[in-house]
């Protein structure tokens, strides 16, 4: 009896830190339109992840900065809702491919076979950065930044009974690496997936960059998701 219960709380365990471990997105039945209007059936499914984790910067007032994210996938998509508190809105550089990581900025990490890796120089894993005006850019495979609106379709709307919160809704096509055209999705398979969010006060560059995964230092520096898909989360689909 007494090794049949070590037995079940070892296999208890092995759940929990599986829990801990990857995140989980349900399949909506019914897919949200992007509009930046959080209002869709899809997004009654799934839980709330917290971005709560200091990438860059030191911990701001949860008036400055604050925010929380759902993901729910179709077939075709996933879909990502983030509910942002932030005070002071920044998109201060016109050209989409310059300083853009400066500017308020939601980031989407995605490595559409979790196999982690450099991904700097290379289309293994993206980091897209979605600025104010919904323009996505990542580094391209010639190390340059490159515009990817086949990749992610964004917007974003204030919530007008909390004058600092924002909705901003986003559909993100998956890519193989190599691939030229979006990927299908399919039930119990996991990506690497991580989000942040470039928290920028004034011109002068970001202030905050605040992530949902716990990135260990190399030589006290955390920002490692644009170019190490190791640091991304897990995120698998379920039906």
């Amino acid at each position: 009896m007494r090794i049949l219960i070590i037995g079940l709380l070892a296999l208890q365990l092995c759940t929990w830190s599986a829990e801990a471990v990857a995140g989980e997105a349900p399949r909506a039945r019914q897919a949200p339109v992007v509009d930046g209007t959080p209002d869709d059936v899809a997004w009654n499914q799934g839980d709330w992840v917290e971005l709560q984790y200091s990438i860059i910067g030191t911990n701001p007032t949860s008036e400055d900065f604050s925010g929380r994210y759902k993901v729910v996938w179709t077939p075709e998509f996933l879909y990502v809702l983030a509910e942002i508190t932030d005070d002071v809105l920044v998109d201060s550089t016109a050209n989409p491919l310059k300083s853009y990581w400066n500017d308020d900025t939601l980031e989407f990490f995605v490595d559409e076979d979790a196999s982690g890796g450099n991904h700097h120089k290379n289309d293994s894993a993206y980091a897209y950065h979605v600025a104010l005006d919904n323009q996505v850019v990542d580094i391209g495979p010639d190390g340059e930044p490159a515009l990817y609106p086949t990749h992610v379709v964004a917007a974003w709307k204030r919530d007008l009974a909390h004058p600092h919160r924002i909705y901003w809704e986003a559909r993100i096509a998956v890519y193989a690496e190599g691939a030229d055209t979006a990927r299908k999705l399919t039930e119990n398979e996991t990506l690497g997936f991580m989000l942040a969010y470039c928290d920028a006060d004034t011109a002068n560059g970001r202030d905050h960059f605040f992530g949902d995964v716990e990135i260990d230092p190399v030589n006290g520096d955390r920002n490692r998701g644009y170019i190490d898909a190791s640091v991304f989360g897990k995120l698998t689909l379920v039906e």
